[in-house]
């Protein structure tokens, strides 16, 4: 396989135009946990991509508003990457609140507005990406419009807090056009370097603290772990996931030192995703995973995906009996317990700490 080939295959997330009309189902707080420390930050915003999503892509650009997605929480569809909860859920429940409402749904359901929003959309980046939803640029605009128009004051959002996540569909976008392997660690730097822009212009906006999501290691995931029927872990790719990490840590350091603060922070999937992987126990009860590169929901064959169905409408994916065994659950996205495994390391918890303190 060639260069160019070789690294596609790692940030290529494939999204289905698929028809039907989504429901909007609300957050719920969940309830193993919750917010034990001084500070309790009254919303909570999300910006970015699919890991963070919660309801926000349109059916058209997305299969997560069909089944099998959902099958978990709330038991169908609700456009969530996911069989259930995703990241924003988490870090909602333990800051103690529900989940932010999708951004698309602040006029049906005005009266949870006060409690923040969800303006991540799956399968976008900092820049233009393959799938026609909002970039982040354009998630902050809505935020910006909101304060214009006097739903959000300053003064209000100094009790918010925002989760920004980057999942990588950046680099599949640049990729898919032709993106060239000899320029991409420059892109990357691009990339780091708008995500510092659109953390400062957060800040800059009233939000009190932005935590960062790091890259996990996408040379592991069930997209790019298939060739060897999920059993090795791609460490090329994960060796230009660890040059996006890194970047970020250094703008992180680099907002904080112009702001004499630490106001920015990167949560630090990273390092939880791993301790998952190499199948360490977290506390006893904690979830473990036989093969944790081998997800629930797959496509039977190349060119299939979970949710993939033919022209009779039959289905073209394999389903696992309990998803609760899996630590994935398509191709890239973590199942609700293996969300719920992440959310448990050390990692994830000491990071999650600074949202508060």
């Amino acid at each position: 396989m060639d260069t160019q080939s070789f690294l596609f295959s790692v940030f290529c997330f494939l999204f289905y135009f698929l028809s039907g009309e989504p429901q909007v189902v609300e957050g719920t707080r969940l309830s193993w946990t919750s917010s034990p420390f001084g500070f309790k930050p009254k919303m909570l915003f999300a910006f970015g991509d699919s890991y963070a999503d919660t309801g926000n892509t349109k059916i058209a650009v997305t299969r997560s508003w069909h089944f099998p997605y959902g099958i978990t929480f709330p038991g169908k569809p609700s456009g969530r990457f996911s069989d259930g909860f995703v990241s924003t859920d988490f870090v909602a429940g333990y800051l103690g609140m529900k989940t932010p409402i999708p951004y698309r749904w602040r006029k049906e359901l005005s009266g949870r507005v006060k409690y923040g929003l969800n303006f991540a959309y799956g399968g976008t980046g900092v820049f233009d990406t393959l799938v026609a939803e909002p970039n982040m640029t354009t998630q902050i605009d809505f935020l910006q419009q909101l304060i214009n128009d006097s739903v959000y004051t300053k003064r209000v959002l100094r009790t918010s807090v925002a989760l920004v996540s980057l999942a990588g569909n950046d680099y599949s976008y640049y990729l898919e056009t032709n993106g060239s392997a000899a320029a991409f660690p420059g892109f990357i730097q691009s990339v780091v370097n708008q995500l510092m822009v659109n953390m400062k212009r957060i800040h800059d906006l009233g939000v009190r603290k932005i935590g960062v999501m790091s890259l996990i290691p996408l040379g592991c995931t069930p997209q790019n772990t298939a060739g060897s029927s999920f059993q090795r872990c791609n460490e090329t790719e994960n060796d230009l996931v660890m040059l996006h990490n890194n970047l970020l840590l250094q703008a992180v350091n680099t907002l904080n030192q112009q702001t004499n603060s630490t106001l920015f922070f990167i949560i630090d999937l990273h390092n939880a995703f791993s301790t998952v992987f190499n199948g360490t126990e977290i506390h006893q009860g904690s979830p473990t995973f036989e093969n944790p590169f081998e997800p629930c929901c797959f496509g039977v064959t190349e060119g299939f995906f979970c949710g993939s169905v033919d022209e009779n409408g039959g289905k073209k994916y394999t389903l696992c009996s309990n998803p609760k065994t899996k630590l994935f659950w398509d191709g890239n996205h973590p199942t609700s317990e293996g969300w719920r495994a992440i959310y448990s390391t050390p990692a994830f918890q000491n990071t999650l700490k600074q949202f508060i303190d």
